[in-house]
């Protein structure tokens, strides 16, 4: 999820200097919850091949394993919310960090292959709260002039967890002598990698006792001294607190709660608009882009790669990615939202076609020839920095923006929960697939990335520069 930087319009409310480093600490702590979804969501790519060969599975059951969290994922996503009104966003974050730290320890030491895919569930659901409580607590705690830059802290971070994961990968390949199934602390090697994120997630819960409730959840449960103190925390003294309670009590009544039914209408069950925002959300998964986030090692495996290279390539590929996402949240205000898409959209199709290209070459000694390979790398790059810089910023900030008020909450509800559906359905599809005809699977990828182009021409409307009032 992201939000992008927007710069402080007139009349805005600051926070003060001396509160402004205090804010900045509040939104790192709550987009440690970010941190962790992109940890836990990559960290699996480091196991992939060691679970394959410690349970003797096919690829069929290794791609349930690998995909199941997904399901877990799209659980606590759409119940995260619901959570929070109840018990809170600060609760909701300690419940998150238990399941991260649970669901770490299950999957480090596993003793079938069934609980593995459970504690698997586990972390999905812990991730599928975070996406949605990060965004929108820090949403709710920052000051307005600032709700922009603090927002996107969520997506950085989650870039930034991925790359982490990749490299104490790399890092504990190395130590266990380049063998996933090779020794470290009396463990596998690739059990130590999923037991690693046992310290985020215990730093995320340490960190969830040092940030305040959001001002609004203490307003909706009548506590408004306290939600004062937080706002004077947040916003500085020279807030007039008591209108600043007002203006949260005011849109907190107005707010129209969006239910399924409201997304009816036309001749085809859901709202024009709605499957508009089903097709961003499919087009932005049917690309294969968690195939490199879940599979890379594996991929570069397959044709010849050593491991331990293998996990670096997949280690500078996340680097790629955490660059590609910074030029989007410096752009995707500048030159709008659907030219960053198509410019997206081409270079995405033009990597992996190259890709298709590459891999559709005869392996030699098990490997792909040498021109074939280099190609291959430079092409995954470009088309994880093609993806990054486009539709991973892009596509939420359009489901964010596009939908009309009356809509908005239950739209995106649906547009999430298409985003998680056709993620599972690449990520447990890739491995089958990748047996079948690896180059064939790729050529898949580039038709997607092909069609999101007319997709984005015909049906896509800009929203830069409106006001989500403007929405229709």
């Amino acid at each position: 999820m992201t939000s992008t930087a927007q710069a402080p319009q007139s009349g805005a409310r600051t926070a003060h200097p001396e509160h402004l480093g205090h804010v900045i600490f509040i939104a790192a702590a709550a987009a440690m919850g970010g941190f962790l979804f992109g940890y836990d969501s990559s960290v699996i790519n480091g196991a992939v091949e060691a679970i394959r060969g410690r349970y003797d599975i096919g690829s069929a059951a290794l791609a349930q394993v690998i995909a199941i969290a997904l399901i877990g994922c799209a659980i606590g996503a759409a119940t995260a919310g619901r959570i929070a009104d109840r018990i809170g966003r600060i609760r909701c974050m300690q419940i998150a960090a238990v399941l991260f730290t649970i669901s770490a320890v299950g999957s480090a030491l596993p003793f079938a292959l069934w609980d593995l895919a459970f504690w698997r569930i586990v972390g999905g659901f812990a991730i599928g709260m975070a996406s949605v409580i990060g965004p929108a607590y820090i949403a709710e705690v920052a000051p307005p002039a600032y709700r922009g830059r603090l927002g996107s802290f969520q997506q950085a971070a989650i870039v930034v967890g991925i790359a982490i994961s990749q490299l104490v990968n790399w890092g504990l390949l190395n130590a266990a002598g380049g063998n996933q199934r090779g020794h470290l602390m009396g463990l596998e090697a690739w059990q130590v990698m999923l037991g690693v994120m046992v310290v985020p997630a215990v730093l995320y819960g340490l960190l969830s006792f040092a940030i305040p409730e959001s001002p609004r959840f203490l307003i909706s449960v009548g506590k408004r001294e306290r939600a004062k103190e937080i706002l004077t925390e947040v916003e500085g003294q020279g807030a007039d607190l008591d209108a600043r309670v007002a203006e949260i009590e005011h849109a907190m009544k107005s707010e129209h709660k969006s239910t399924f039914k409201d997304l009816l209408g036309g001749g085809f069950f859901f709202k024009p608009i709605v499957w508009i925002g089903i097709g961003l959300s499919v087009f932005q998964q049917f690309v294969g882009i968690n195939v490199a986030f879940y599979y890379s090692s594996t991929l570069w495996q397959s044709v010849g790669v050593d491991p331990t290279d293998s996990f670096f390539y997949s280690f500078t590929t996340s680097i790629i990615n955490i660059i590609g996402t910074v030029i989007a949240m410096i752009f995707v205000d500048r030159i709008g939202r659907k030219p960053l898409a198509l410019i997206g959209s081409v270079g995405m199709a033009v990597g992996l076609a190259l890709e298709a290209w590459a891999f559709s070459s005869h392996l030699v000694d098990g490997k792909l020839p040498a021109t074939q390979g280099w190609v291959a790398l430079i092409a995954a790059h470009v088309f994880v920095l093609f993806f990054a810089l486009s539709w991973g910023v892009v596509v939420w900030v359009f489901l964010g923006e596009m939908f009309p008020n009356k809509i908005r909450a239950a739209a995106l509800g649906v547009a999430a929960s298409a985003q998680w559906i056709a993620n599972w359905a690449i990520t447990a599809s890739f491995p089958s697939l990748a047996d079948w005809n690896l180059s064939g699977t790729y050529v898949i990828y580039t038709i997607f990335a092909a069609l999101s182009i007319p997709f984005v021409l015909k049906f896509v409307k800009e929203t830069k520069g409106k006001a989500l009032e403007e929405m229709g």
